[in-house]
């Protein structure tokens, strides 16, 4: 059986109401039960990890829960960062600026605490608050608030509608592919990352850390930023409603997260849930 559970967020556990289903809440009880270790592993910000970990009980069974597509590891039990792997201010600083370029799209980034943004009503500034439980902060100009609170964000986000963004790809990392990682989590999100972060390279860390084998990794997903780390597990799994990319990629395919996709899989792989 597997040792290691991996699961994206948004799409693969959650189904389209934001919700983990009975079903599929009992299935990875069960299995956590049993030892297996579950890791919440997102795109989103840290803060918008809480509420599915509490749902799943990964405090009470040593879960972990991997944010910013990787660039933060954090132990559910004792609340320890494991890994942090911020961007650099400068590097950041610079692609802020340069995405002012291009007032059609939305920069989103955040301190833990707050979204920073020049206007609330911009594209997915409010799903974004909600979803990761921050709060949002209205600034003239999003670089000079980063500079003058002097944090140094983990993941800048790009927020447009897919029309727009996908023609701006090109634009958005022009001049930073040696500096950061571009992946598209969703069809109106672009996110920029430390150059080599991914949730496959913090899964790595954390069977590192445990002394798991990757054959012994079993990942869930959804979106083109889940390929990675169906790559990297000995069985990726990808949903029904999943991206034909990561469908083309994966090992199985499952059923929607609206159908109980995780917890169909999960019965044919561990006997006691059939």
């Amino acid at each position: 059986m597997y040792k290691l559970i991996a699961l994206d967020l948004d799409g693969t556990l959650n189904n389209d109401e934001k919700k983990i289903t009975p079903k599929t809440r009992e299935a990875l009880l069960s299995v956590q039960r049993r030892g297996v270790t579950v890791v919440l592993a997102s795109g989103r910000q840290a803060p918008g990890l809480r509420r599915e970990a509490e749902t799943l009980c990964l405090k009470d069974h040593h879960g972990l829960l991997l944010s910013y597509n990787g660039g933060r590891i954090q132990d559910a039990t004792t609340g320890e960062i494991l890994f942090d792997c911020s961007l650099k201010r400068d590097t950041a600083l610079r692609f802020l600026r340069h995405l002012e370029a291009y007032p059609e799209l939305s920069p989103i980034v955040d301190d833990g605490e707050f979204i920073f943004t020049t206007d609330a009503s911009r594209h997915k500034v409010q799903d974004e608050s909600r979803n990761n439980n921050l709060k949002i902060k209205i600034v003239e100009n999003i670089a000079d608030a980063v500079e003058a609170r002097g944090f140094c964000p983990v993941k800048i986000l790009t927020a447009a509608p897919n029309e727009i963004l996908v023609p701006r790809l090109a634009d958005i990392r022009r001049g930073f592919e040696q500096e950061l990682s571009f992946v598209q989590s969703a069809p109106w999100f672009y996110e920029a990352t430390v150059k080599g972060v991914s949730k496959s390279s913090s899964l790595a860390k954390i069977c590192s850390r445990l002394g798991i084998n990757q054959h012994e990794v079993m990942a869930f997903g959804d979106a083109q930023n889940d390929m990675s780390m169906l790559e990297f597990a000995g069985h990726g799994v990808a949903m029904g409603n999943a991206c034909e990319e990561l469908k083309a990629m994966a090992d199985e395919i499952t059923l929607s997260n609206n159908e109980d996709g995780i917890a169909f899989s999960l019965a044919h792989h561990y006997p006691f849930l059939a």
